[in-house]
């Protein structure tokens, strides 16, 4: 009885020398004239100033806030965006299925965790 393998395929990976994992947490996106999806990723964050102005204090020290450029610092917001990806219909099938398994999965874990901490406190709770 001879046992046939079934037909394998190795994938290596090669990565880019400028390969750099980088956070998101938001999407913006639509469709190219192509009719691709595109996805361009971003993190929001305050805005930082490109310059401020203070106040020199009696002593020498920095004082009060005069002046920000931008003037309306405090009401900005950033969307910095550091990468985007286009792609197919089928790409995009399977990236949705990807992230639905992968969903899946964070929503386990999380649950386990929330249920290891209630289980703490409540073993705590009747210790005390």
């Amino acid at each position: 009885m001879s046992h046939q393998r079934k037909p394998e395929i190795n994938f290596n990976y090669i990565y880019s020398y400028n390969y750099n994992p980088v956070y998101a947490n938001g999407v913006q996106g639509g469709f190219t004239p192509r009719g691709e999806l595109v996805a361009h990723f971003y993190q929001e964050r305050p805005a930082l100033p490109k310059e401020l102005t203070h106040e020199i204090s009696p002593e020498g020290g920095i004082g009060a806030l005069v002046d920000s450029d931008p003037k309306n610092l405090n009401g900005t917001m950033v969307r910095f965006i550091e990468t985007g990806i286009t792609m197919n219909f089928q790409t995009a099938a399977m990236l949705h299925s990807w992230l639905g398994e992968q969903l899946g999965q964070m929503q386990a874990i999380m649950k386990a965790q929330q249920e290891f901490m209630e289980g703490g406190a409540a073993e705590a709770s009747q210790e005390g």
